[in-house]
């Protein structure tokens, strides 16, 4: 543990309240304003949130997968936009440059990033190419001692926001799959970078996605991450591992929280004079969400410290984070569907987390895209043992 038992409770204390006393009662102006206050913002960087996982020789606390996964138990469970806002400093706008990057690039990055002074932004998807880091077609050809970037990635999270981001591009059109792609550190300003018009999503609102385009846009050699080429793969697998028990982590809070939305909701409203907590169908609605919550839990948990332990957890977050993203989103249903008609209204935010629930199953690699890497992991491993 990067910290010691009494500061680590320490910190989710004063988590756990800034959720209750300022997030969650925020909830519905940042819905509606499609915008996370200045002064909310301001106490997010004055509270570290955006550099819990930033070495602390950077400024940032350290943490350690345990301990940012129960920090974002806690911050799960308000409305998903206020984690977006630092979470990609926290996970994969920032943790490129922090596991791979040269020393030069994390003493430039890692101290604005921590401070939440810059917004990291990590660009892998694009129009033609998904989850699939290895397919990429944004390309960086060597021109002397820059690079220059053509392509456009797509759906990036923070883009309007971000100073800076890990960019994956083809530096060796004639390698095909992962072993031409290598990871770039770019900052907004570099002449050819631009940014799209933000999406208007379903849920999620104050959370700001749009496409980054890059047409003739040169970068110095040194913004290579990592200083070697065709690296770029590796790079986001490592990034992808952690983002996605730190996705399968806000995915229990949220569904913690919704549980308790729920609960409160169906002891506190009557029908047929009495309360609807009484009725035992809504009754196994409560049992089986809390169970998908609990499980969610524990394997969040389990994978979490077997990532600190040293340990390839590359099918365990991928599992976590399937299983948790699912979860979330049948809680949410379920939720909805106590609340009646009231669910499908705005005031109760039932239908609100639901909408917001929805994305957790596509982002950091589809429900899909997991199975498959689950699958594939399997097979080889039955394969091995067959001696095939």
């Amino acid at each position: 543990m990067a910290l010691d038992p009494g500061t680590l409770s320490q910190l989710l204390d004063a988590i756990r309240r800034f959720v209750d006393e300022r997030l969650i009662p925020a909830e519905a102006e940042v819905a509606e304003t499609d915008a996370i206050p200045a002064a909310i913002v301001a106490e997010m960087r004055e509270l570290g949130l955006f550099g819990l996982t930033a070495p602390e020789e950077y400024g940032g606390l350290g943490l350690v997968m345990e301990e940012e996964v129960l920090a974002i138990f806690e911050l799960g469970r308000a409305a998903p936009a206020f984690r977006s806002m630092f979470a990609t400093n926290v996970s994969i706008g920032m943790q490129g440059i922090a596991i791979d990057g040269t020393a030069e690039q994390k003493a430039k990055y890692l101290p604005g990033l921590a401070s939440g002074e810059i917004i990291g932004s990590f660009a892998l998807t694009e129009p033609d190419v998904g989850s699939d880091a290895g397919s990429v077609k944004t390309t960086a050809r060597r021109d002397g001692d820059v690079y220059v970037l053509n392509g456009t990635k797509r759906f990036i999270t923070n883009a309007p926001h971000a100073g800076l981001f890990t960019v994956m591009a083809r530096t060796d059109p004639a390698q095909k799959g992962a072993a031409g792609v290598s990871a770039f550190a770019v900052e907004r300003g570099t002449p050819g970078l631009t940014t799209g018009k933000p999406e208007k999503k379903m849920g999620q609102q104050g959370a700001h996605v749009c496409d980054v385009i890059f047409d003739d846009c040169r970068v110095p050699a040194s913004a290579l991450i990592g200083g070697v080429e065709g690296q770029g793969f590796k790079t986001a697998m490592k990034v992808l591992d952690k983002g996605r028990l730190h996705i399968a982590a806000a995915c229990v809070g949220l569904a913690e929280r919704i549980l308790d939305d729920m609960l409160a909701y169906a002891v506190g409203r009557r029908q047929f004079g009495r309360p609807l907590a009484d009725f035992q169908l809504l009754q196994a609605m409560f049992a089986d969400s809390k169970a998908d919550a609990y499980a969610a839990r524990c394997m969040v948990l389990d994978a979490a410290r077997k990532r600190d332990a040293g340990q390839d957890v590359s099918v365990e977050a991928s599992c976590a984070k399937m299983f948790a993203s699912e979860a979330v989103g049948r809680i949410a249903d379920r939720n909805v569907q106590v609340h009646g008609g009231n669910g499908y209204i705005r005031e109760y935010r039932a239908e609100q987390l639901y909408r917001d629930a929805r994305l957790f199953r596509i982002y950091e690699g589809t429900t899909q895209i997991q199975q498959i890497i689950i699958a594939k992991a399997l097979t080889a491993e039955a394969r091995g043992r067959a001696g095939l």
